[in-house]
């Protein structure tokens, strides 16, 4: 299953560098997202996804289990992610982000039960927020075309490439138990866009055009987790008030976006 769904995102990673290199070509007007007629209809196809399937169960996830429950849930995930966080801080040339990550996993996994108590962190001990998008990033490899992928919602052509990997080491996907993986696969993506419910109305409320907010917003933030929280400045005609309000604002829209 995992070098299948490896293989799929590969492809769509290569078309995505292709549109990008064809990006003078095309007639979106946007060198960012020279494809954005099919990201649009994509766009499209994700949305009802969510409005007919996920986000009805994550409400109904929401509703019927108690919160320690579902914080429980969240923190077990989240102590796995800190596995491959550690590999790409290490791979970042983070050491000390990394030596952190990986006291968290054996503080988590052993006094917090596998992570459904997050221990580390009531010991000072940072999560950190890492994958192989943002390594490749921070190694100098440039976006690339924007993209939005069927179900995994909106990435660049570099963050694609980073996907594939991310896919590929989750901790997860190597259950050889089917039915266990998948219970997993499954209960992580409710967690996951349960947590983003009340986020939602930052969209609905700020967005005239939503697909073109999303992008922006997902663009802006994954810029900001390359360099830390740091970016390089850009030229822009917006005070530092205006700007902080729309990066806050980018950093919400961007997380329901990327609802897995």
């Amino acid at each position: 299953m995992k070098t299948g769904l490896f293989k799929k995102i590969s492809t769509l990673a290569t078309i995505a560098v292709a549109a990008g290199l064809l990006g003078g070509c095309a007639t979106s007007g946007n060198p960012k997202d020279p494809i954005e007629g099919f990201n649009r209809v994509m766009f499209g196809f994700n949305e009802g996804l969510d409005k007919v399937i996920i986000k009805p169960v994550a409400t109904g996830y929401e509703a019927v289990l108690p919160t320690p429950i579902q914080t429980g849930v969240s923190n077990f995930f989240s102590n796995i992610a800190d596995l491959m966080i550690g590999v790409n801080n290490l791979l970042q040339g983070k050491p000390a982000q990394a030596a952190s990550d990986a006291g968290r996993v054996l503080v988590n996994t052993t006094m917090g039960f596998l992570g459904i108590i997050d221990v580390a962190s009531s010991m000072g001990m940072e999560k950190h927020e890492e994958d192989f998008g943002q390594t490749f990033g921070r190694w100098g490899l440039t976006d690339g075309a924007y993209i939005v992928l069927p179900f995994f919602g909106p990435r660049t052509a570099r963050d694609t490439i980073g996907l594939a990997f991310d896919v590929y080491t989750d901790p997860v996907s190597h259950v050889d138990h089917i039915p266990t993986r998948n219970t997993l696969l499954v209960t992580r993506v409710i967690s996951d866009r349960a947590q983003l419910l009340k986020a939602d109305k930052v969209i609905e409320e700020a967005a005239l055009d939503k697909y073109s907010y999303v992008r922006d917003a997902y663009l802006q933030r994954r810029r900001s987790l390359i360099y830390d929280g740091n970016p390089p400045k850009e030229q822009e005609s917006t005070s530092d008030a205006e700007s902080e309000q729309k990066s806050a604002e980018a950093d919400e829209a961007a997380k329901v976006a990327l609802r897995q």
